[in-house]
């Protein structure tokens, strides 16, 4: 069977029976046979003269390519594909110019990105423009149609594609619209739509417009494919392909180009893949090498070695040399069929080529494998390196010991330390560094400062990711008097600590709740003569925030407004949560308040993050507003805003507002990501549709997203809540088998639904089996218990269950049982 070949890439083979891309050579006499002749293929036209140079980018297309010999491959020259805004856009790296905008076009595009503008007003700003026009109907295709596109390509700039959406809508409302609307400004309010992941829209807008009469173009059709295809929603993306097929409109090699790469992120079939190829071939669309470096890429799902080899063989025949992508997917495609051999033949196809494979080279490769886990391989490699002669570096054995280490296989890292020292190789600062890290995410301090004093007697000093790791690992496990000593050691050994040494060492006592202690941080930044700046600042507000520490986030502030540094957004965001947080509901509507105003710029991120506060602390009126506000000045919601307000009606169980939400992102072409799916069944989990809990999580399932802990412990809620304790088993069963593990909010469900029905055996077997399984009973889970015996008047063996209590958790703290006592005597009494 051809799977138990192992023939090299570059040993002469029979040619297969047709190749990839081939034409038939019809000659004048109908008698002949047609000869095949790779890759001789007439190629597209070039776009129209209309087209604006941003589109031009985009739809390249190679020139014709006639051939001279019939009998000779074409030596079809390498093309060099750019994005879009890559090379040709002006505004690149800048902020926005008004690049071929009109005098007029200019005023209306600064009245549009105005944050005062109301979008009611795009009528009476884009009549002026119009009737600046009228009295020149002979410009009025070209200068018109120049400006609606920079106008539009503006507000997707300053991110207000709602707003360019209005314009886009208004001009077509207009009498003989497609005078001005040309295939470019279709494709590129379609190419926005998609950034903003707003496909649906994308295609509503689309379909209205062929519904219409407006003849739409390739480039429009190539543009919400490729919105679909970044949007992963990659059926959608085909059917688009299909239905262009079907309304004769011809795909261009950028169209077979997308599409190819969707069929392999869907991991379709090699046939299927093989008939789209055929249908190119049949078009007369000569393939590039990015055409071919795709197909190897769709290989690589598959592990289909050999269909890879045959592609990059006949790449090569077609006259086009591989580049660097070419050989990194063609090695990522035998990586992920474990076939290293094959591997080393690509190597050996680079060296031929004149890329001589070096210690860089396998190092490359190695790593590749390595991040990938196949260690194996990755050993493989480096023996392979020595058996031709080229020696493995400190960077070849650091790369397989952090491999070793992140795969948590300690004892082989160390031999690869042990093998890299036998060898004669000396460690660096980066093997150093990664043992360090190794031993603290471990635990194991003594060994890992054991690590670090051997770093001076091995001749290396202690470099800034040296200091930062310890700092981190100390930092990460609440070791705050070892951070106090790491930070002292650190400017006693006259090393000097950076700024992002200080930010370390926040965003880390931040995650562990040690508030107090990135205070004291920052004022030892302060102590250490590094000038923070905006970075830092927003580190530690956002640090603050987590833990509602709104009085130091405010002297923070002050302090940047005191000609230290501008705030900015982000700062104001990071405030708005502090107040949220530390539940300074007044503060926070102060704040508020002032955004709404003007006083401060009320740039989108801050309405978004008054819309997700005022959810979180439940307050309906004012997240509306937000929301309103939001949708007002002419910025998009994103999905956080959107589920913030599906949260805030679904706690209230206001369905048909909910519905209005879900509608709403519908209509825009928003994806429901997990948190929405939550949200919903929380709703339902409450209600008396209870039962729908469990239809959403089918629907997260098919959906093709995986259910999160809270997904699942909503729908056990849903069931035993309605006394369904059969139901609610098969959930937490379907709920292991996902891989998640039960957490004390899963069991504390059970355990409260059987004391509430009076099952106390069965309620005390839950907390038996939690603490078995290595989940430790909260003041909640013995809460629930004693409250049942309480219901039912039954004090006194509540008491006894008390009483017992260490006998069923040998762990439990004093404290719950005098809780639990006082618990008892408030409900007596």
């Amino acid at each position: 069977m051809a799977q138990n070949l192992s023939l090299p890439l570059l040993l002469p083979t029979p040619p297969p029976s047709k190749p990839l891309f081939l034409i038939q050579n019809h000659q004048h006499n109908p008698q002949s046979s047609p000869q095949p002749s790779p890759l001789a293929l007439p190629q597209t036209p070039p776009p129209p003269p209309t087209i604006t140079p941003l589109l031009q980018d985009l739809f390249l297309h190679q020139q014709n390519n006639p051939q001279k010999d019939p009998s000779q491959p074409i030596k079809v020259p390498t093309r060099t594909r750019t994005r879009i805004g890559k090379s040709r856009d002006l505004n690149r790296g800048k902020p926005w110019s008004n690049y071929r905008l009109s005098g007029k076009g200019q005023q209306v595009l600064q009245s549009l990105i105005d944050n005062s503008f109301d979008v009611k007003d795009v009528g009476s700003v884009l009549s002026e423009l119009f009737e600046s026009y009228k009295g020149n109907p002979d410009g009025m295709l070209d200068n018109l149609s120049v400006d609606l596109l920079a106008i539009i390509k503006g507000l997707g700039f300053y991110k207000k594609c709602d707003l360019a959406l209005e314009v886009f809508e208004w001009f077509r409302s207009r009498e003989n619209c497609e005078v001005v609307l040309n295939g470019s400004i279709v494709a590129v309010i379609i190419s926005m739509l998609g950034k903003e992941g707003r496909v649906l829209v994308a295609a509503s807008l689309l379909h209205n417009l062929h519904k219409d009469g407006f003849d739409i173009d390739v480039y429009a059709y190539t543009s919400l494919i490729t919105a679909y295809a970044s949007n992963g929603r990659y059926r959608e993306a085909v059917m688009v392909f299909k239905k262009m097929e079907e309304e004769g409109c011809k795909p261009t090699l950028i169209t077979y180009n997308v599409i190819l790469n969707v069929y392999g992120k869907m991991g379709m079939p090699w046939n299927k893949i093989m008939a789209l190829v055929e249908g190119m071939r049949n078009a007369k669309v000569a393939p590039d090498l990015y055409t071919y470096n795709t197909l190897i890429s769709c290989c690589r799902r598959g592990s289909l070695h050999e269909e890879a080899a045959q592609v990059f063989k006949e790449m090569k025949l077609a006259g086009f040399s591989p580049d660097k992508v070419t050989y990194n997917a063609l090695l990522d495609v035998y990586g992920k069929s474990r076939r290293p051999k094959e591997a080393m033949e690509v190597l050996r196809d680079m060296e031929i080529n004149g890329c001589s494979p070096s210690t860089v080279t396998y190092n490359s490769l190695i790593s590749a494998y390595a991040r990938d886990g196949l260690l194996d391989e990755a050993m493989e490699l480096k023996t392979q390196m020595v058996q031709i002669g080229i020696k493995p570096d400190v960077f070849t054995y650091t790369t397989l010991l952090s491999g070793f280490e992140k795969a948590g296989k300690d004892e082989s890292a160390m031999k690869v330390f042990e093998e890299m020292r036998n060898a004669g190789c000396k460690p660096n600062i980066c093997t150093f560094n990664a043992l360090i890290k190794m031993h603290g995410n471990r635990g194991k301090f003594a060994e890992m400062m054991k690590v670090f004093d051997e770093i001076k007697t091995c001749g290396c000093k202690p470099d800034i990711v040296t200091w930062n790791t310890l700092l981190a690992v100390f930092g990460q496990n609440g070791m705050d008097s070892e951070v106090s000593g790491v930070f002292k050691e650190m400017k006693r050994a006259g090393f000097i600590p950076e700024r992002d040494t200080f930010n370390t060492l926040i965003s880390a006592y931040s995650r562990c709740g040690c508030f107090d202690q990135a205070i004291a941080i920052y004022k030892r930044m302060l102590e250490a003569g590094v000038t923070p700046d905006l970075s830092t600042y927003n580190a530690l507000l956002a640090a603050l925030a987590r833990g509602g520490m709104w009085e130091q986030s405010e002297k923070i502030l002050a302090e940047m407004k005191d000609g230290r540094c501008r705030p900015n957004e982000l700062t104001y965001s990071s405030l708005l949560h502090a107040y949220a947080n530390g539940r300074e509901i007044d503060r926070m509507l102060a704040l508020a308040e002032e955004i709404y105003s003007g006083l401060i710029e009320p740039h989108a991120v801050l309405l978004k993050t008054l819309v997700l506060v005022n959810s979180k602390r439940d307050l309906l009126t004012e997240t509306e507003r937000a929301f309103l506000e939001l949708k007002k000045k002419g910025f998009s919601p994103d999905i956080p805003t959107l589920n913030a307000m599906i949260s805030i009606y679904g706690r209230r169980q206001m369905l048909a507002k909910t519905n209005e939400i879900l509608n709403f992102m519908n209509e825009r072409g928003f994806t429901p990501s997990l948190t929405t799916y939550n949200s919903l069944m929380y709703m339902y989990s409450r209600s008396e549709n209870f039962a729908k809990a469990e239809v959403i999580l089918r629907e997260i399932l098919a959906e093709g997203l995986r259910p999160d802990r809270i997904s699942y412990n909503t729908v056990i809620f849903a069931y035993c809540r309605n006394g369904r304790m059969k139901d609610a088993s098969r959930i937490f069963a379907e709920m292991r088998d996902s891989g998640l593990v039960p957490d004390v909010i899963t069991y504390n469900t059970f355990a409260a639904s059987y004391a509430a029905d009076s099952l106390f055996v069965e309620a005390i077997d839950v907390v038996r089996y939690m603490i078995k399984q290595g989940c430790k009973p909260n003041q909640n889970t013995y809460n629930s218990i004693v409250d049942g015996y309480c219901k039912l008047n039954r004090q006194e063996e509540a008491i006894m269950f008390i009483n017992n209590l260490t006998k069923l958790d040998p762990h439990v703290a004093k404290d719950v049982e005098c809780k639990l006592l006082e618990r008892i005597a408030k409900k007596w009494h």
